[in-house]
């Protein structure tokens, strides 16, 4: 049994290599104890993690705080937050009628600048709010990029509404045709996604079902967005899912280390030819990303 076990890991982890290089090994995640609930007030919990296995605690936890949307567009607040050394959790009291919105959103700024003839990086945790003070007096050559990242689910109580769906205008963004709480097996649902709030033309999105510890393929669907920002999915079984959404990238930008890795024009990677020059970095490039879980249930 033990042996069986081992080679069911290698094979796992050997379909993990085999991913193409915008498909990460550890994905970040939320996952909800229930996406659609009847009644008036009910409780649900969250967990929270970054994991190699779909949706298994083997990693580490998602720390971050998340930020709850009420149909009503109000702010609710979190209780029992707690995060572990593999995950988090959090619960969420429902008092509305109508979708919610779980959100961990990261904007932040990266760049660099020439001091004294040399080039630095900006420190981590850069945002426009104090990018200002982050450059040091005298700096020149400032080359800036925003980088814009959102980890959100969904969970209605009653009816679905669409009011937390409303852009922002900053990254990638859902815009359901299909409602996201209303997902089934079988049939083909249409998801519209926004860039900076325009249709995000080209993205690149992944689909992902959950188990992926108990089968020897990792089972993912890869599309593209139309001209109109949308991709209908057509999902295999029910279940629950991971949906990455990135920008397309152009051929020679991702290397073995993946996107910003070795490869992907960090200083000295590029292997070449014997004797060849390293590469050199290229200006800091915006990344933006859109990840959820969704459930899918049978017709």
């Amino acid at each position: 049994m033990l042996n069986r076990r081992l080679l069911k890991f290698a094979l796992a982890g050997a379909a993990l290599i085999a991913l193409p290089v915008g498909v990460e090994a550890h994905r970040m995640w939320m996952i909800a104890s229930s996406t659609v609930v009847s009644g008036a007030s009910n409780w649900i919990t969250i967990d929270a993690a970054v994991s190699n296995d779909l949706f298994y605690f083997d990693h580490r936890p998602l720390g971050a705080k998340p930020v709850v949307t009420a149909p009503d567009g109000s702010t609710v607040e979190i209780a029992n937050h707690s995060v572990g050394n593999i995950r988090a959790t959090f619960d969420v009291q429902l008092t509305q009628q109508g979708t919610y919105r779980i959100a961990v959103v990261n904007e932040g700024v990266v760049g660099r600048y020439t001091l004294n003839g040399e080039v630095k990086g900006l420190p981590r945790g850069t945002t426009k709010a104090n990018l200002a003070a982050a450059i040091p007096a005298g700096a020149t050559n400032v080359e800036t990029a925003d980088n814009v990242s959102r980890n959100e689910i969904y969970v209605t109580q009653g009816a679905p509404s669409t009011g937390v769906f409303k852009p922002t205008g900053a990254g990638i963004e859902l815009v359901p045709v299909t409602h996201p709480n209303d997902l089934i097996s079988g049939e083909a649902a249409t998801l519209q996604f926004l860039l900076d709030g325009k249709p995000g033309a080209n993205l690149s999105v992944t689909a992902i079902p959950g188990g992926i510890r108990y089968r020897d393929k990792v089972n993912e669907m890869h599309l593209t967005t139309d001209a109109q920002g949308k991709v209908a999915i057509t999902w295999p079984e029910p279940g629950m899912y991971w949906l990455n959404v990135t920008e397309a990238r152009a051929p020679g930008e991702e290397g073995p280390g993946g996107p910003g890795g070795p490869g992907a024009g960090a200083p000295g990677a590029g292997a070449g030819a014997p004797g060849a020059a390293p590469r050199q970095p290229g200006p800091p490039r915006r990344r933006v990303g859109y990840v959820t879980t969704l459930e899918v249930l049978a017709p």
